[in-house]
């Protein structure tokens, strides 16, 4: 019991952002079960799409308080290395408008507070370890397959960074026998696995998502082989305890069970693991593993 005239500080306002190609998701949250606030903004120009999250947090801050510290997790390429002198900006893009958009600078000058950056799927990873389907692993991957396909991981522990960042979408894989004329999407690099499996690379051949195409279409084969191979391949970089597949694409019925199948058998056996079901999994934190995740990077900037 505290004692006479003790009183019980409140944890500090923590702005987060999840910046994806799509939208941004905004929220104002003091621990994962508390969050204040919350807004879902379209991803337009930088200038509007930044605007929107500034005036959010401006009413923020006057109906909760001063905003400790504002964590960012964002669609890449962005420059994550402390140091850079192009340290928090998006780094040459497909998405128009945004190559060397600062997405840091405007957070720090309007609310005079630290801000921590990564990516949007390491940040999903990082929550993911703290308080979702991770939870007690020191060796975990978060994969997003929605408009882009990427993957944060989790590694002794740590988060993998590097020379940039990791780019899980722009691996190569080995086409499906029933999807050979397909040129891919990804301005880069083609028929990569963002060029074959994202939502953009289903909707340019089969004229639909994948929930809309019929159970038995060779489409939900096709895109399930892609993405074992990646499973496959994390499972031979990075031995996880947890592989967590999230993403609009992911909401598919029927996907993930595919995708645990395929790679079972593209194993082999070989890697040591009973049953890959408890490996490949869905997020535990479902839509909000994002937002959390930037949550987790302005708590820890603050430490």
């Amino acid at each position: 019991m505290a004692g006479l005239g003790t009183q019980r500080s409140e944890p500090p306002l923590i702005g987060c952002i999840e910046g994806g190609g799509t939208k941004w998701n905004l929220a104002l949250a003091r621990d994962p079960q508390v969050i204040l606030a919350r807004e879902r903004v379209a991803t337009t120009s930088p200038e509007e799409t930044l605007g929107t999250a500034l005036a959010f947090f401006d009413r923020g801050a006057r109906e909760f308080g001063t905003i400790a510290a504002i964590g960012i997790g964002s669609f890449g390429p962005v420059d994550v290395r402390l140091g850079s002198p192009t340290w928090g900006r998006i780094m040459p893009t497909p998405k128009p408008g945004w190559a060397g958009a600062d997405i840091v600078g405007p957070f720090a000058a309007r609310f005079r507070c630290p801000v921590a950056l990564d990516t949007d799927v390491n940040a999903a990873a990082l929550a993911e370890s703290l308080w979702g389907a991770s939870k007690g692993c020191d060796s975990a991957v978060y994969v997003t397959v929605g408009t882009g396909i990427g993957g944060g991981a989790l590694v002794g522990g740590s988060l993998v960074h590097g020379f940039r960042h990791p780019e899980m979408g722009h691996v190569s894989v080995r086409r499906h026998a029933e999807d050979r004329a397909f040129a891919g999407v990804c301005p880069f690099h083609g028929d990569c696995l963002e060029g074959l499996a994202s939502g953009p690379a289903i909707k340019a051949r089969w004229g639909a998502s994948l929930s809309e195409l019929p159970r038995d279409h060779v489409g939900h084969a096709v895109i399930a082989s892609y993405l074992a191979q990646l499973a496959v391949m994390q499972i031979a970089l990075f031995s996880p305890q947890r592989i967590v597949f999230g993403g609009g694409v992911l909401a598919t019925p029927g996907l993930l069970s595919l995708i645990q199948e395929e790679a079972r058998r593209l194993s082999a056996g070989y890697f040591g693991y009973d049953d890959l079901s408890s490996v490949i999994v869905a997020p535990g934190l479902g839509d909000d593993a994002g937002v959390l995740g930037a949550l987790a990077l302005g708590q820890r900037i603050l430490v």
